[in-house]
């Protein structure tokens, strides 16, 4: 799984979530790598390890046909507390990283692999994130 090498805080501070005031994102929403790739529709919080499993299943997809990108990197800790554990006393031990997903950011990149075989890549990869995604391919002119 994907997580960071260092970091300068061990815990962030929770970002106050309004649904209403959900800001599309302007970074990382183009493709740059790949001719296919998968788009968020909406707004969450992607683990480390729903990002992994995306993976794995877009290069099991693949085989050896094509290349991948991962666009987005969880350097963000998320907290939990132990179960059945009373309210207050601290906010509990970092459990793991995430990445905040805005709508319109590319996730996955796919090149070097037939249409049919890298949307069946990026339709199972979407269905492992706990986001809305489209799939989006890049215009080719002659």
């Amino acid at each position: 799984m994907l997580f960071p090498k260092k970091v300068k805080f061990r815990k962030w501070q929770s970002a106050r979530t309004n649904p209403k005031a959900i800001t599309p994102e302007t970074r990382g929403t183009k493709l740059s790598f790949g001719s296919y790739g998968l788009k968020a529709v909406t707004q969450a919080r992607v683990r480390s390890n729903q990002i992994e499993s995306a993976r794995k299943v877009i290069s099991r997809t693949l085989t050896k046909t094509g290349k991948y990108w991962v666009r987005i990197f969880p350097d963000r800790p998320f907290t939990a507390k132990a179960a059945e554990v009373g309210m207050g006393k601290g906010k509990g031990d970092p459990q793991g990283y995430c990445f905040d997903v805005g709508p319109g950011r590319i996730l996955f990149e796919v090149d070097g692999a037939e249409e049919s075989v890298a949307h069946e890549a990026l339709r199972k990869a979407g269905t492992k994130l706990p986001v809305k995604t489209k799939i989006v391919s890049r215009i080719h002119k002659q």
